[in-house]
């Protein structure tokens, strides 16, 4: 069934999406929010967030996103738990066709907002540790470790980056690399200058064990077939994030590695009236304040589109 045309509807609930919702309510936009299979994003998974403004004493990541939901509906956003299924841009006129599972929706500005997930190796023992030891963002958990040893497992640029800022903080860092290091030629210097890093390549990650949270994790040499096993607090997955933009391809512009292309300083993708807000345009930063102020910016953007 075919609903009231909306002025916008915001395709994700992390804090990109509930923050455009608090703007655009605020304007009187009378935003629907669709919150997705993930309702609250990444930070769902997340246990402690203690780098968000306002929260002097830390807050768990369901908490937060409960909080901002709520901010959002204080001025009138509408909430609707379920997935969108299909978009179809301009299907009238300057009108946007938003279809879900069970309804369909006409909007005159969409604002993405539907985040990245962190790429995971798939290991059951890997998924049994996530907040629990086991991360894909050392600026986000980092501080949990200050003085403790962790494993980096990646060898790309996001592997040396984590593990040089996780060195600042940590006692000791493993990297496990499966083949070879393949990050930039500076990234790579940085982590062979860093006295506190252990470079392991031809190494893979075998077994992570603990009670309740990671104690100890095991390593096997692919070459020799030897294993390793450490004591460590904290596991960091590093081996890069795919922008959840599958709904998109062939719609909308995108680089090459599917992040949305924005068009000049603003948050406008290459369809008139289309915003993108958060970590699906956003390869470098990807934290909750960077998604909440970009957020902010797509409900400026629309609005101001809506008025032109």
């Amino acid at each position: 069934m075919t609903q009231n045309i909306h002025d916008v509807i915001i395709i994700g609930s992390g804090p990109a999406g509930y923050t455009a919702a608090i703007y655009c309510a605020r304007a009187e936009m009378k935003p629907l929010i669709i919150t997705g299979l993930e309702p609250g994003g990444q930070l769902t998974t997340t246990n402690d967030v203690e780098n968000f403004p306002g929260y002097p004493n830390g807050i768990t990541g369901p908490e937060m996103m409960i909080d901002l939901e709520n901010q959002a509906k204080r001025f009138g956003t509408e909430v609707i738990m379920d997935y969108v299924t299909e978009v179809q841009f301009h299907y009238e006129g300057n009108l946007h066709l938003v279809k879900t599972a069970s309804q369909e929706f006409k909007t005159k500005t969409i604002i993405i907002a539907t985040g990245a997930s962190a790429k995971y190796l798939g290991y059951d023992y890997e998924q049994k540790y996530r907040g629990s030891g086991v991360s894909a963002c050392a600026t986000c958990d980092g501080f949990f470790y200050r003085g403790k040893d962790v494993v980096v497992v990646g060898g790309g640029d996001t592997a040396a980056e984590e593990a040089t800022y996780l060195s600042k903080i940590c006692n000791k860092v493993y990297i496990l690399v499966r083949k070879e290091m393949r990050a930039s030629k500076i990234m790579q210097d940085r982590v062979l200058h860093a006295a506190n890093i252990e470079l392991l390549e031809h190494h893979e990650l075998h077994n992570i064990e603990g009670n309740g949270v990671v104690e100890k994790v095991t390593f096997i040499n692919n070459q020799t077939q030897e294993t390793r096993e450490v004591a460590v607090d904290g596991v960091f997955i590093a081996i890069g994030h795919k922008p959840n933009t599958d709904l998109f391809a062939g719609k909308l512009a995108t680089d090459e590695s599917g992040y949305l292309i924005l068009e000049g300083n603003n948050t406008a993708t290459s369809i008139a009236g289309v915003f993108a807000a958060g970590d699906v345009a956003d390869k470098i930063y990807r934290q909750a304040i960077t998604a909440a102020g970009s957020g902010c910016m797509a409900a400026l953007d629309a609005e101001r589109y809506l008025h032109s």
